[in-house]
């Protein structure tokens, strides 16, 4: 997966649109239009914030369903996702939660969106709406049945979730690589809000090898530049909002302040690695 070709940089911050709750969930308000503006408001708030990318998802339609939605929340999201590419210019992500792959690579295929994320792509994992199977072979074969190009960038041990077992992180990342073939991984915290730990970070790097991670959850501007040293990009929402709660809009100066934290936190690193090269290195005397 070229994150460059497909973001524009090989470090892409991906902010998250949480969509208003959707028609057949527990809290919908019965105004689409209402959900519609609220996107729109949020993706032109990550837009012009200076982000690479924006993932939609349905968050507020808790609680979710484990495997498939109602159809309509699959025509809820296709419509906010064409409305949404009236506005903006990036790249564009679907994640149909719980864990509802095949609608999102519906969606983001008829769309032409760019990616789609899946929970659970391979592996069974213990959640608040039960056991929840990874369906690796169904969606790869799937995508190719739709002659698709979209990407699946696939959680690790996701958030909100217990592995039955107890797999090693390596193990996992190498499995959803290798034979659930995802184009990239996501590690997160235990929670929505929670970031992973460095030492995570450390282990998934090395396991992924040459294939991209994101961080998942829990960025901020206090944390990135500690986080991004092992990771190719970002996905982010809670630190964006106003004031940093989870039910308020995409605030696009906290957007900017956090593309130029990350920015920063990169060119440290740079220098740095740049310091630490023989050539940069001292001439002995004597």
């Amino acid at each position: 997966m070229d994150l460059t070709e497909l973001f524009k940089t090989a470090n892409p911050v991906i902010g998250v649109v949480h969509l208003l709750p959707l028609p057949a969930s527990a809290r919908w308000q019965g105004d689409l239009q209402a959900v519609i503006a609220r996107a729109e408001q949020e993706a032109t708030a990550i837009a012009s914030g200076g982000a690479h990318g924006l993932i939609i998802e349905n968050f507020f339609d808790a609680p979710f369903p484990k495997s498939h939605v109602d159809p309509a929340v699959v025509s809820a999201m296709t419509l906010v996702v064409q409305r949404l590419q009236q506005l903006v210019t990036l790249p564009i992500g679907i994640n149909v939660l719980r864990n509802d792959a095949r609608s999102a690579m519906a969606i983001a295929t008829c769309t032409g969106a760019s990616f789609i994320r899946v929970n659970v792509l391979t592996g069974v994992m213990a959640t608040d709406q039960g056991l929840i199977e990874g369906e690796a072979h169904d969606i790869l074969r799937y995508r190719r049945e739709l002659g698709s190009g979209v990407k699946i960038l696939a959680d690790v041990l996701v958030k909100h979730a217990r592995p039955l077992g107890a797999p090693s992180l390596t193990s996992v990342v190498q499995d959803t690589i290798h034979r659930g073939l995802a184009d990239g991984v996501i590690l997160s915290g235990w929670a929505t809000g929670s970031p992973p730990s460095v030492e995570d970070m450390q282990l998934a790097r090395s396991a992924a090898s040459d294939t991209p991670i994101f961080i998942g959850s829990g960025a901020s501007a206090d944390n990135i530049s500690k986080l991004m040293p092992f990771a190719d990009g970002v996905i982010v929402s809670s630190s964006l909002k106003r004031k940093g709660q989870i039910d308020q809009p995409i605030d696009p100066i906290r957007v900017r302040d956090f593309v130029s934290e990350l920015s920063r936190g990169l060119l440290a690193l740079e220098r740095r690695d740049a310091a630490s090269t023989p050539e940069h290195q001292p001439m002995a005397v004597g």
